[in-house]
């Protein structure tokens, strides 16, 4: 049965199989959110199921069955990964602790991310939760590594640390009061807390179906918890990106899901995977932070929402007149006015600007041309230390004047 996707509800198609089977189960089922989830594909082909239940507790029940079923075909040595959110985690995290026991348990992963979504009277939701617990104590786990904080100085990186007999995280010094290297390290365990960037609409591996995941987050799972060639099992595939992961990983797979559609779109996949690169997780969230620090300096005394991602704008400010916003730009050390005042123009007008402010940092215009006419769109004000520097030598002209007259 390996390397299979089969079609029908799991609590059936898994009495087929033997027990002590597989070495990691993951699994996404329906999340108690008591609607219909529907999606395209670019192809335009609908995808779409059913998550309505008559009570939370039919919804356990469902679950339930499949669980202790699922637990037969693990082995001594697997893990089962639940993927969840807050419709009902509360809830499944006390169904887990019954099937497996609570001392099972090893962690729970918090999948965080950002993404848009519509108002509503609670917290935007920014995260997922993915139970992990273990069939016995001897379950498989490979530590993983993460790199050192930004905050971690360079002692905590090469020094060796070690328990006082108080228990307290002490340095460990020799004889002479030298410090000891620890050696290299590895960097630093991963956490329970993952940031990998949702799947956006126009990302190369999405494929239409609603509740799809990124690869990224199935593959660090299944590195996780499981080692070349052994039998990663998903009983609620989907799209089939937990196969797709399995498969580009050098695992076993078998896959299963009651819609043929999800069945067919999953077979599809395994024969031309697809894996999209984050380029946030490659580069950081920093290396989007495009606007120069004096920029910054600049705009957060002010009331705006910062732009890193735009030539020509700089800022939001908070209010919008009769429903258009206030865009504004800082003038860069070295820039010609009217130069930064255009770009700011040709940006604005595409996003129906009601004003256009232009923030002015240097007194002299080096313009490079008089041939250049300043768009009559953009009003310019001045920064605080052009208009201070302005008032001074308002100021100092003034005194002189006066002395002048005086003698």
């Amino acid at each position: 049965m390996n390397n299979q996707i089969l079609h029908g509800d799991c609590l059936f198609v898994l009495k087929k199989f033997p027990a002590n089977y597989v070495d990691l189960v993951y699994l996404d089922p329906p999340f108690f959110t008591q609607s219909k989830l529907t999606l395209k594909s670019r192809a335009l082909r609908e995808y779409s199921f059913i998550d309505n239940w008559d009570s939370i507790e039919s919804y356990l029940d469902f679950l339930s069955l499949r669980l202790y079923e699922i637990r037969r075909v693990m082995k001594e040595n697997s893990t089962i990964f639940f993927h969840c959110d807050r419709n009902a985690s509360h809830r499944i995290r006390v169904l887990l602790d019954e099937v497996f026991g609570y001392k099972r348990f090893v962690s729970e992963i918090i999948w965080t991310y950002r993404r848009w979504s519509t108002s509503t009277r609670s917290l935007l939701g920014s995260h997922q939760t993915i139970f992990m617990y273990a069939k016995t104590a001897n379950y498989t786990f490979n530590e993983m590594y993460q790199d050192y904080s930004e905050t971690t100085n360079l002692d905590q990186i090469l020094q060796r640390r070690e328990r006082d007999q108080h228990g307290k995280s002490v340095y460990v010094t020799d004889s002479k009061g030298r410090t000891v290297l620890n050696g290299p390290k590895k960097g630093v365990p991963m956490s329970d807390t993952w940031e990998i960037p949702y799947l956006n609409p126009k990302a190369r591996e999405r494929c239409g179906y609603p509740t799809q995941k990124p690869l990224q987050l199935l593959e660090r799972i299944i590195l996780l918890a499981s080692n070349e060639d052994e039998l990663i099992l998903d009983p609620f595939c989907g799209s089939g990106t937990t196969l797709v992961a399995a498969k580009l990983l050098n695992r076993n797979f078998v896959g299963i899901d009651s819609s043929s559609e999800a069945v067919e779109l999953s077979n599809q996949r395994i024969q031309n995977p697809i894996r999209s690169e984050s380029k946030l997780l490659q580069v950081g969230r920093d290396a989007y932070k495009n606007l120069p620090e004096n920029v910054v300096d600049i705009l957060s005394a002010l009331p705006v929402k910062l732009v890193q991602r735009n030539s020509g704008i700089d800022a939001i400010y908070d209010h919008f007149v009769n429903g258009k916003p206030i865009v504004l730009r800082v003038q860069r050390t070295g820039e010609d006015l009217t130069d930064a005042a255009k770009k700011l123009q040709r940006a604005g007008r595409k996003k129906e600007a009601a004003f256009l402010i232009l923030i002015r940092t240097e007194q002299v215009n080096q313009q490079k041309t008089f041939v250049d006419v300043f768009p009559d769109d953009v009003q310019v004000v001045d920064s605080l230390a052009v208009s201070i520097q302005s008032s001074l030598e308002n100021l100092i002209q003034d005194r002189v004047g006066c002395q002048t007259f005086v003698k």
